[in-house]
């Protein structure tokens, strides 16, 4: 079952020396990567590497620490506690014009015509985030790894919004915009976390 996706929208090319270091991200986060072509991996993402665990159930609600979520409510309720987290199959892939699948990069941003005026630039390249499956720690998993990722590459975070999920994401620290009818959120890797440790948070499968 296919999971969420989360893209990053970049200003400009990857240089080389970003790539090693995604590389050495992806590789240390993850039980097994490999890499296609460049820019391009496929990973087994042990949950926990990202700051998310499944202890015993407390009484009420259960909370969950996340380690990674940096200054926001190291919380998050909503995940179930009795399904084991387990490794997460995720793709992480760059593409754009002379590093591959720009026809994807192209035809997904024609698409969007409004995109680059939200984001004050236009988008030379894009990496996409996508998970394999679509449970709770799915979601989760894919908003924390975006982060991480653009915590190397920089970029903007860009996320469809789910019906009902504007009241969730508005006024969180980095979201820089709303566009397509505030049916998409633009954001940096600080929104995602705080996105993640809100309770309702799912992504737009």
């Amino acid at each position: 079952m296919a999971g969420p996706v989360l893209s990053i929208e970049l200003a400009e090319p990857v240089p080389p020396s970003a790539l090693r270091e995604l590389r050495a991200l992806l590789t240390g986060l993850s039980s097994r990567c490999t890499e296609p072509r460049p820019g391009c991996f496929d990973l087994h993402l042990p949950a926990d590497r990202l700051g998310i665990t499944a202890p015993a159930p407390p009484p009420g609600p259960t909370t969950l620490p996340l380690p990674l979520l940096a200054d926001a409510p190291a919380g998050l309720v909503g995940f179930d506690p009795q399904r084991p987290c387990g490794e997460r199959p995720f793709d992480v892939h760059l593409m754009g014009p002379d590093v591959g699948d720009e026809d994807v990069f192209a035809a997904e941003h024609a698409d969007q015509p409004e995109l680059p005026a939200a984001l004050g630039f236009r988008p030379t390249h894009a990496v996409n985030v996508s998970a394999a499956c679509n449970d709770q720690v799915d979601h989760l998993a894919a908003a924390l790894l975006t982060a991480a990722v653009m915590d190397v590459l920089g970029g903007v975070a860009h996320a469809e919004l789910r019906p009902g999920q504007l009241p969730l994401v508005t006024g969180l620290p980095g979201l820089l915009a709303l566009f397509d009818g505030d049916g998409a959120a633009l954001g940096t890797a600080d929104f995602l976390r705080a996105w993640a440790a809100r309770p309702g948070f799912r992504l737009l499968k």
